[in-house]
């Protein structure tokens, strides 16, 4: 059975749709999917992209699942009361859904890092501390406090920067902190794993600055095994012995990209540009 990696949603229910229909006729109809997070957020139809995922993943008997992004975590702070709506948020309808509950408690116990065919999957990136075994052990710990009685508390303590760089005496909120910041938020960081989070509309480091990108670090514990990641749409599709880069901006205008683990087989959908870069939705053409 195929095994197939599906870049950020945001939302583009639509394309989404196309796009599963295309692996089904390229896998003949047997086909492993992950989704590698954001599946809401910024695109038009944020509750039925979540809708359409959770359906084929309770419908497939574990061959279906979807990663958390930082997106999908913004979207259970606000439904736990710890965060406010931002302005450019299309998240209104889910929150407002019957069956919110539902999908609410569904999200929360969304893995935060898998391996699928030897590769590793998470949202943003791993800090060159980490080797591929430690990463599934750290998302581990995050997945048990959001599964966990207390993963309202949990998510009130969840945002800021600090610390910016792993160490493994960590303890407590900020060892959660760091372990979520890595896995969903991650795109530069310096060569002592110090991770950077005010670049974001960029396809690499400033100029002149010492950072780069995570997966460029030498001597980056993980190196050995590939990884594959969404989250970064300015970097767009990057196809390497030892990374995968699978944003390719769907919700800019972009497309919505999926990559057969098995055999590197392209899969893309053309998307219409739902959102402008400073989160200004498009005007319709």
């Amino acid at each position: 059975m195929k095994s197939y990696a599906i870049g950020d949603l945001q939302g583009c229910a639509h394309e989404a749709a196309v796009l599963l229909k295309r692996i089904d006729e390229h896998a003949q109809g047997q086909a492993r999917i992950v989704f590698v997070g954001d599946l809401i957020n910024r695109g038009p139809a944020s509750l039925e992209a979540l809708r359409r995922v959770k359906q084929l993943a309770d419908a497939s008997g574990g061959r279906v699942q979807a990663l958390l992004g930082n997106h999908d975590l913004h979207l259970l702070a606000v439904a736990a009361g710890t965060q406010q709506l931002a302005k450019s948020d299309t998240l209104g309808e889910i929150l407002a859904a019957p069956d919110r509950a539902d999908l609410i408690d569904w999200l929360r116990r969304r893995p935060l890092a898998l391996m699928e065919k030897g590769h590793l999957l998470v949202h943003a990136g791993l800090p060159p501390q980490w080797s591929a075994a430690q990463a599934l052990e750290l998302a581990g710990e995050v997945e048990t406090a959001l599964r966990g009685p207390a993963w309202v508390d949990f998510l009130g303590q969840m945002y800021g920067n600090e610390p910016a760089r792993w160490d493994d005496s960590l303890q407590g909120t900020a060892r959660l902190r760091c372990i979520v910041n890595a896995c969903t938020r991650l795109r530069l960081c310096g060569a002592d794993g110090t991770m950077d989070f005010k670049e974001k509309e960029s396809a690499g480091a400033p100029p002149g600055s010492s950072l780069m990108p995570w997966f460029e670090v030498p001597g980056r514990r993980s190196a050995g095994t590939t990884v594959v990641f969404g989250h970064w749409s300015a970097l767009g599709l990057l196809l390497r012995p030892d990374a995968i880069g699978l944003d390719s901006g769907c919700v800019w205008g972009g497309k919505l990209t999926a990559l057969c683990l098995d055999d590197r087989a392209l899969l893309q959908v053309d998307c219409p540009a739902y959102q402008r870069p400073g989160g200004k939705k498009a005007k319709p053409a």
